[in-house]
């Protein structure tokens, strides 16, 4: 059995874009790629017929992600984030996605400094309730992805959101776990993917410099045995912030090159990616 090898659009692009991405995917899919994620800043931009046409055309699946504007705080007026959310919800329907990816409760970069207060925990809740009741009616799934401390205060670990997860008893709610936040916020590698274990759906392999996997401080080896032990089948997607929207640069942070040869993400990263899979008993692609 392989687990799906996926690449997120900003490795290549800055936003969702056929016309520049299309040209490279035939290569892509040389180094395994059958997954594309796509980034919904703005989900009115996605031309769902031209996506759904291009993953049939070339044999590869889509998943949208998102992180909520900033204008939008779920605790206190929760139909703002909803009605945000039932858009993107149809693009992932439309295009056949298997459900949203994200940080779907919050806006990324914005955080109080503290920790979340009870009343943030209760809201955030009420809302991914309803949030997974808007996503179940589309057909799709609903994912909540922990991020680093400077990002959110809301969610940070695996632990996190496999308790909101149990609270909320949705059974179309998966979390999303990124090797990037882990490697800040975990004990551990192991320590993390084993408390998201029964909820994980999606995984972001991104290297803690946010570049070139390899390149960085990252332990490769204890993240791809950690993964291989909770026995996880689903999408493994390498998260490059290569080329990153101005919409969302600001609250990742990003404002220098990650990498100093930006074609080595694909060209070094993937091979790096599918060699340390390889080590630990898992296939990519």
């Amino acid at each position: 059995m392989s687990n799906i090898f996926g690449l997120h659009t900003f490795a290549i692009a800055p936003v969702w874009d056929l016309a520049r991405i299309e040209p490279q995917i035939e290569k892509l899919k040389e180094y395994g790629i059958g997954l594309m994620e796509i980034p919904l800043l703005r989900p009115s931009e996605i031309d769902t017929r031209a996506a759904r046409a291009f993953a049939g055309r070339h044999g590869v699946e889509l998943v949208p992600s998102l992180g909520l504007p900033s204008t939008i705080d779920v605790v206190d007026h929760p139909q703002d984030g909803l009605d945000f959310l039932e858009p993107a919800f149809r693009v992932c329907a439309e295009i056949g996605g298997f459900g949203l990816a994200g940080v779907t409760y919050g806006t990324i970069g914005k955080t109080t400094g503290r920790a979340p207060t009870q009343s943030e925990i209760d809201g955030v809740c009420r809302f991914l309730e309803r949030a997974a009741k808007g996503a179940r009616a589309h057909g799709i799934r609903l994912g909540i992805e922990p991020c680093n401390r400077y990002e959110t205060h809301l969610i940070n670990t695996g632990k996190d959101a496999a308790r909101i997860v149990e609270r909320i008893g949705a059974d179309n709610i998966f979390i999303h776990l990124d090797t990037y936040h882990m490697h800040i916020e975990e004990e551990s590698f192991a320590s993390g993917f084993e408390a998201a274990a029964p909820f994980l759906g999606y995984i972001h392999v991104s290297e803690a410099n946010r570049g070139v996997p390899g390149s960085g401080m990252l332990n490769w080896t204890a993240c791809m045995k950690a993964i291989a032990e909770i026995g996880y089948g689903g999408p493994i997607t390498l998260e490059s912030m290569n080329h990153v929207d101005a919409d969302i640069a600001g609250g990742l942070a990003v404002w220098r090159p990650v990498a100093e040869r930006p074609d080595d993400v694909i060209e070094v990263g993937l091979p790096f990616l599918r060699d340390a899979a390889k080590a630990a008993g898992l296939a990519l692609g």
